[in-house]
């Protein structure tokens, strides 16, 4: 078997490594425990996990051992790491609701069977620290001038740094001591954005342990621009099918610019690198397939293959021939709530097809919305039971955002 580090960097994961050669000796050589910290900010993994969780699973599939941390005590403070302005305040309970929603996502991609992986939380040793004996013990090998050139620091002096937030430094690498104690890691990944994070964590287990750690850090999800991947005019992408259905994550990948395509097939599928390549080289209007198959791919492994056939037959029935119309967002009302709901406008706003009404009459104003292929020309269009087809209505705005009205 290949060695995993050399498979990471051809698909194009690695960003900075602490010792190239060492790492890439190491996990040739033997199963190393490795892990990544998530904090739990929101109540579901979005796209951006998604890169690390993909990092993570070739790991695993090589025969090294993840650790998932989920930052229950970490996000109490937030990582300045990328930010302009602080995080916003977090409840306790907040915090632990969003982690167990992370905990139930992680099953769907790593095997936690006995030996395969490690998912534990942070809270667990960072929520009773006594803080004097922490100072004497971790804080004495931090350096302020040094932690104040660190990037995720420097970008935010100027706006203003709290001391809540230049604390996650020594609780991040506090972590990965804990976790070398506990487990046995010797291996920190993370996004780019982590780097500062990453060697201060190397930097303490070799003070305070004398034992050489390493660190990875991986490509940042964004456009062939420079933008972040991952975010649409409705919000983020979210890996929780109740906040981005399969049908519109599909429908993203689908999209994406021609540019992105060879990235995303390198990072997000685990298609082999020689079908990557002719994929993302197809001519034309050709390179329409190659997002096909990012699209199938990428829902399969986020969603499960039955999902990804659904969305891949929502899309054919739309944009295509055939398919199958069942598989489009859909949502049912009653007759009653038909009726009283007339004007497209409250309909729409209704069943949640627009965030709001103000937002329906700039697309009606834009010539942007559609109700059964006909464009919708009025705020004050009146909708009544001969709009119906089939007992429902097939709604679109733009040129690909499509949403099912059925009518009991």
């Amino acid at each position: 078997m290949s060695n995993v580090f050399d498979v990471l960097k051809e698909r194009g994961f690695i960003a900075q490594v602490t010792h190239e050669e060492e790492v890439r000796e190491l996990l040739g050589r033997e199963a190393v425990t490795f892990y990544i910290g998530f904090d739990p900010t929101a109540d579901s993994l979005h796209v951006g996990h998604f890169i690390q969780i993909m990092a993570m699973a070739h790991m695993q599939r090589a025969g090294h051992r993840p650790i998932a941390l989920i930052g229950g005590g970490t996000a109490m403070v937030g990582d300045p790491s990328g930010r302009t302005d602080m995080r916003e305040m977090m409840s306790a309970e907040t915090i632990a609701r969003n982690a167990e929603a992370f905990k139930r996502q992680f099953s769907r991609f790593l095997d936690f069977s006995e030996g395969k992986a490690i998912m534990v939380n942070n809270a667990d040793w960072l929520l009773n620290l006594n803080y004097i004996k922490f100072l004497r013990e971790i804080g004495v090998h931090f350096s302020v001038n040094r932690m104040l050139t660190a990037e995720c620091f420097k970008a935010r002096l100027e706006r203003g740094l709290s001391f809540l937030e230049f604390n996650y430094m020594l609780m991040q690498s506090y972590d990965f001591l804990e976790l070398y104690r506990r487990y046995g890691c010797r291996l920190q990944m993370g996004g780019d954005d982590q780097w500062s994070n990453i060697l201060a964590g190397v930097d303490l287990i070799r003070r305070v342990e004398g034992e050489q750690v390493y660190g990875i850090t991986f490509t940042l999800l964004t456009t062939s621009d420079g933008q972040k991947m991952g975010k649409t005019r409705a919000g983020a992408i979210w890996l929780d099918p109740h906040k981005t259905s399969p049908y519109d994550f599909y429908q993203y990948w689908r999209n994406i610019a021609d540019a992105d395509v060879k990235k995303c097939l390198a990072l997000l599928t685990f298609l082999p690198m020689d079908e990557v390549e002719r994929l993302a080289s197809l001519p034309g209007e050709k390179i329409n397939e190659a997002k096909k198959v990012l699209a199938y791919e990428v829902t399969k492994n986020v969603h499960g293959e039955e999902e990804a056939k659904k969305a891949q037959m929502a899309a054919e029935a739309l944009f295509g021939s055939g398919g199958d119309l069942d598989a489009v967002p859909t949502t049912e009302i009653t007759l009653e709530e038909y009726r009283q709901n007339a004007n497209v406008i409250d309909l729409l706003y209704k069943v949640g097809f627009i965030p709001s009404k103000g937002e329906g009459r700039r697309l009606i104003a834009q010539g942007g919305l559609y109700i059964n292929g006909e464009r919708v020309d009025s705020i004050e269009r009146q909708l009544t039971e001969q709009d119906l087809q089939d007992g429902s209505l097939l709604v679109r705005k733009g040129k690909k955002t499509y949403h099912r009205i059925v009518v009991k």
